[in-house]
């Protein structure tokens, strides 16, 4: 799960592919030679040459996870000639977690993602095309079903637009399940569930149910089904696919060096 992350983000770092980009000031040009990563308190922090990174609002920019902070460092170095930071999802969540733009507390992402889930994309059937329907009952229903049992609750997919309403204990379980992960991998649930409009396939993803690949392809299942029939321009699909996986690894990467990072500092406490 961990390589299938990186090479999702090293692959989008690499595409072939240029376009175009108007009406924006150029990205700045890579002005550091080599990246490093520095410790001071159990902190680790990263450095372009010798210079000491900051979040965009001038704050001293750390993590607690040396896996996190090398793979930070691996964005970075991965850069060529100009910065895109667009593509650099690890430092933009990290700088997120520091700046807090949107003063958001945890109770606030914990609340965000419990109530996301009444919409989540794979609970919704199509309800005018049932070749589409049929296919998203086979490919959907089994990751549905494991949620149910993972989680102890109750969601059931629908072909209506009205959004269902569930009993308030399965809110009280996700709840719990949530409150139990740092503020940091939070934000990275956020970044994913915002990605692939599906907290299901996020806590799938999270727990190593099913791969990044797998997660984004079911989390597009509609679009591809449409191409399938209609044609699709191909280097702009792909370019918005190789995009979801690179988002959802980084997010998945992000929750799991936070919370090993915490857990190992629990053991090493007891």
């Amino acid at each position: 799960m961990l390589r299938s992350c990186l090479s999702n983000l090293v692959r989008i770092h690499r595409s072939p592919v240029q376009t175009s980009i108007r009406n924006y000031a150029a990205p700045p040009k890579r002005f550091y030679r080599n990246t490093g990563v520095i410790s001071s308190n159990g902190r680790f922090e990263i450095t372009l040459d010798s210079r000491k990174l900051k979040t965009p609002r001038g704050l001293p920019f750390y993590v607690e996870s040396e896996p996190l902070a090398v793979a930070i460092a691996m964005e970075w170095d991965a850069q060529k000639d100009v910065i895109d930071r667009s593509s650099m999802h690890l430092t933009a969540l990290s700088s997120t977690v520091i700046d807090n733009p949107n003063s958001l507390q945890k109770h606030d992402m914990v609340n965000y993602l419990v109530n996301y889930i009444n919409t989540d994309t794979v609970l919704f059937h199509s309800s005018e095309e049932p070749e589409l329907k049929k296919l998203q009952s086979q490919e959907w229903t089994p990751i549905v079903d494991w949620c149910n049992k993972r989680y102890e609750i109750n969601l059931a997919s629908t072909d209506s637009l009205v959004v269902p309403t569930f009993e308030p204990g399965m809110a009280m379980n996700l709840s719990r399940y949530f409150s139990s992960y740092n503020t940091a991998a939070l934000h990275g649930f956020v970044f994913a569930v915002d990605t692939i409009k599906s907290i299901i396939l996020t806590m799938a993803c999270a727990d190593r149910y099913i791969s990044i690949e797998k997660a984004v392809q079911l989390a597009r299942l509609e679009e591809e089904f449409q191409q399938g029939h209609w044609g699709k321009i191909e280097w702009a699909h792909d370019i918005q696919r190789l995009d979801s996986q690179a988002r959802l690894s980084a997010a998945v990467l992000y929750i799991y060096f936070n919370t090993s990072n915490a857990f190992v500092k629990e053991k090493i406490s007891l």
